[in-house]
């Protein structure tokens, strides 16, 4: 059997190759998240963004730019980026896991999981950010669970996607259960953590999110060897020395475990872990160990963006992110079907 580090020339990606397209997808994400940061319902000047955030404000017209900046829009897009990051970066390990281009972190029962721990906290009377977002996070981890111990009993990932269609549908049964004994005031909550919404971003909240989600994204991004063995198929990868159901288990676990904070944090957020890596795919090629952090990038990018239009769109108030999302998402995911039919 031939070892790993025999595969390493046949799965390698020269440096430069990489190095420069994640260079230039940075800079427009450091751009993009300080336009975002300074526009909104009070927008902030340009030539007023050094002193807004370095110092000390003068005028009460600075002391406001100062306050939004610091306190509401740094976070608020940190957040957006972290969120969009995440979830590309998991659906493009799916898309590969599976090897299916209509997988994403939902399709174990993750984000469904966590939309009835949510909703379930919601009815039950907790207000409080933490505690919804920790039984999210909760209902996330024993949903994949639950499809895991299932999906095991079959020696193909095809069990886990079986196990991971049936546990979606319990876990939204059982959310509309849920939702139909909600009062008006719950159902108002309800339905803006289901169309997914940036607003609870805030410092306090980053800095559990952010090592966490750095942290997490960096061990998937160590993955792309196995991933892009697992493209050849499991028999193929198997002979190029991989642990098959190790790996598997491995990328199922760290997608759990980083996109189950995020939909706590955030809800439900449509179409950016299925959209972003086909984009990424598309444009720079289908290697992990550019698609990967390519995609983080992008997801950034992506969210970000939506974020902002969803801020600007309906001034002062603001749209769900989850619904611009879907609208940007879904068109683009059936003009895909139609190139792939035509193929």
């Amino acid at each position: 059997m031939r070892s790993v580090t025999n595969t390493k020339p046949m799965l390698a990606l020269r440096q430069p190759a990489i190095a420069l397209p994640c260079l230039l997808l940075a800079l427009v994400l450091v751009v993009l998240l300080l336009a975002a940061s300074i526009s909104g319902a009070v927008d902030i000047p340009w030539t007023a963004l050094p002193r807004a955030l370095f110092a000390t404000p003068v005028t009460p017209d600075e002391q406001l730019w100062q306050s939004v900046l610091r306190d509401v829009r740094l976070p608020r897009v940190i957040f957006a980026a972290l969120c969009g990051a995440g979830l590309a970066v998991a659906g493009a390990a799916m898309q590969a896991l599976f090897r299916n281009p209509l997988a994403e972190p939902g399709l174990v029962g993750i984000s469904a999981g966590g939309a009835l721990g949510a909703v379930a906290a919601i009815v039950g009377g907790a207000s409080a950010f933490g505690l919804v977002a920790g039984a999210a996070f909760a209902g996330s981890l024993l949903a994949l669970f639950a499809a895991w111990q299932i999906g095991r009993r079959s020696r193909a990932v095809a069990g886990l996607l079986l196990a991971g269609v049936a546990i979606n549908a319990i876990c939204g049964s059982l959310t509309a259960l849920c939702t139909w004994q909600a009062t008006d005031a719950q159902l108002r909550s309800l339905t803006f953590w289901n169309l997914g919404s940036l607003a609870g971003g805030n410092w306090s909240l980053l800095a559990f999110l952010a090592p966490w989600t750095l942290l997490l994204s960096a061990l998937l991004l160590r993955e792309w060897r196995g991933l892009n063995a697992l493209l050849l198929g499991e028999r193929e990868a198997g002979h190029l020395g991989f642990a098959i159901r190790a790996l598997q288990r491995r990328l199922i676990v760290l997608v759990a475990l980083l996109v189950g904070p995020l939909v706590a944090a955030c809800g439900t957020i449509a179409f950016v872990g299925l959209v972003v890596p086909h984009i990424v795919r598309l444009t720079l090629g289908a290697r992990h160990q550019l698609l990967l952090p390519a995609s983080w990038l992008v997801g950034a990018i992506a969210l970000v963006l939506a974020d902002w239009v969803a801020r600007r769109l309906a001034i002062p108030a603001e749209i769900p992110v989850g619904i611009v999302t879907s609208l940007a998402g879904g068109p683009f995911f059936l003009w895909l079907l139609a190139r792939w039919s035509r193929a």
